[in-house]
């Protein structure tokens, strides 16, 4: 695969991703989730995205979740369980994920030609994603595809994102990078969610983000404002390189055209996310 067929996956990767990412930021999928009676913010996330894994202890999802505060899984699950079933919590984020969808691109977008061949492209793709060492996505690869175009194509959104999501965790973990350090590098290139977002919702306190900001300067991989050097980027590009490889096959099966096609497609549903509110600006940057 050469480094151009590489950049290829990743941008449908990034231009499909806000399709399934989306339900994070609004309060459909929580309010959903929250009438099963689980409690909103961690516990209602944790649940939701552990869900297709069947009623799993706080060891899976913290193993599985990569870069959350394994103490803080364990106030949320099992306790979720205890509450609701796994399958009420499928049916419920699936609910979220279609009122959220309406609302953000509308009827148009949502009954348009596009969105069909969209959904289409988009499981095509996903039928070449590998199951071995892929936990999270296994697990969802086993769920029904959804009937309506939209929520097809959100289904095989996730299945994408989190085919992606467990290779990156595998290259984070060869780059000797933990959960919270990862996060750390994450932020500080200022275009992910800002390291308030992140300490609140992995339950990571300001003091171990200090304690893991210090260790990162002490490899050489932040200075001393915290900012990326040059070997920080290098790692991270580096990791970035072994993602798109072990993320190749969906792309290589889906062929240019097809992959340039529904980055297209994607890339326009998720600009109208964005106009929409989709991703509130407040929750991104380095502060």
């Amino acid at each position: 695969m050469t480094t151009s067929e590489a950049s290829t996956g990743r941008h449908c990767h990034n231009a499909v991703g806000p399709l399934h990412s989306s339900v994070y930021f609004a309060p459909e999928p929580e309010e959903e989730l929250a009438a099963l009676g689980l409690e909103r913010g961690a516990m209602a996330y944790l649940a939701s995205r552990a869900a297709p894994l069947g009623a799993v202890d706080a060891g899976t999802v913290t193993a599985t979740f990569y870069n959350f505060n394994h103490q803080h899984v364990q106030r949320h699950i099992p306790a979720a369980w205890t509450v609701t079933t796994p399958e009420a919590v499928l049916t419920a984020r699936l609910r979220g994920a279609d009122r959220t969808l309406q609302r953000l691109l509308g009827t148009e977008v949502i009954t348009s030609t596009q969105m069909t061949e969209a959904a289409e492209l988009a499981l095509h793709a996903a039928e070449a994603c590998r199951r071995e060492a892929r936990p999270l996505y296994a697990a969802n690869a086993d769920l029904p595809v959804p009937e309506e175009p939209h929520l097809a194509l959100w289904h095989a959104a996730t299945l994408l994102r989190e085919h992606r999501g467990d290779g990156h965790l595998a290259a984070l973990a060869i780059a000797g990078l933990s959960g919270i350090e990862a996060l750390v590098l994450h932020n500080a290139t200022g275009r992910a969610p800002t390291s308030a977002l992140f300490m609140r919702t992995r339950g990571w306190s300001a003091q171990q983000w200090d304690t893991a900001r210090g260790q990162l300067r002490e490899r050489g991989l932040l200075d001393e404002a915290g900012d990326l050097t040059q070997a920080g980027t290098s790692l991270r590009g580096e990791t970035e390189v072994l993602t798109d490889r072990l993320d190749a096959a969906p792309y290589d099966h889906l062929g240019p055209a097809a992959t340039a096609r529904l980055t297209e497609l994607a890339d326009g549903f998720s600009k109208t996310l964005r106009a929409a509110g989709a991703f509130p600006a407040v929750h991104f940057g380095k502060g």
